[in-house]
């Protein structure tokens, strides 16, 4: 979720504990496990919590986050559980790798809205023909809760602007649901989310919707 400067993600991961646990987030926990392991990119990353997990069942993994300190307690978490993944330092459109993914896990990553259908564009560029997408982020109806998440509506999502952000994939399903989170101390309690699974289409590709 990057709805906040830099400087207030690297004070927030700064704390000693991990802020969102260290366990997976469950819905792509549970999306792996029906997958076999390939290679995985993982934007607004944080503490590695979901980039460690991943490792553990045999993915290969790449992660970023904007944040320096989240950096550097992914590394440590995956020192402590014995894998190794590639973690950068990037803001998103920033972001460069020659490699192309399976599996690209976008969870609770919250881009600015002026940038956001850019950003989508820019990390499709990095997931293969019929690669897929693991999408859990808030939904607006989300604002109401004090669970998580972005402050702004602007920043949170509807299925309408799921659609179109990323008319290029063909969606297996996508659903506006409530759930109970139970991610560390800021990510707690009932909440409005939307999750999809897509396939990225082998020749049609995600346009950007200049306004």
């Amino acid at each position: 979720m990057k709805e906040q400067p830099d400087d207030f993600w690297n004070e927030r991961y700064n704390a000693t504990k991990y802020v969102y646990g260290t366990a997976p987030n469950h819905f792509l926990k549970e999306q792996l496990s029906l997958s076999k392991p390939g290679n995985i990119l993982l934007p607004a990353e944080g503490e590695g919590r979901n980039a460690v997990y991943a490792a553990k069942q045999g993915w290969k993994v790449t992660a970023f986050d904007s944040s320096s300190t989240a950096k550097t307690k992914a590394l440590k978490l995956a020192v402590q559980e014995n894998v190794k993944i590639d973690y950068q330092v990037s803001d998103v459109l920033k972001f460069k790798t020659g490699e192309q993914f399976d599996v690209l896990g976008l969870i609770y990553a919250h881009f600015p809205k002026n940038i956001r259908q850019q950003a989508h564009h820019h990390l499709m560029e990095f997931l293969k023909p019929n690669g897929k997408v693991y999408f859990e982020a808030f939904a607006k109806e989300q604002l109401k809760n004090t669970s998580g998440g972005p402050k702004t509506i602007e920043m949170l999502f509807s299925v309408e602007e799921i659609q179109e952000e990323f008319s290029g994939l063909k969606f297996e399903f996508l659903e506006q649901r409530t759930i109970l989170l139970a991610e560390g101390v800021y990510h707690k309690g009932e909440a409005e989310v939307i999750r999809f699974v897509a396939t990225k289409n082998e020749q049609k590709q995600l346009q950007p919707n200049v306004k």
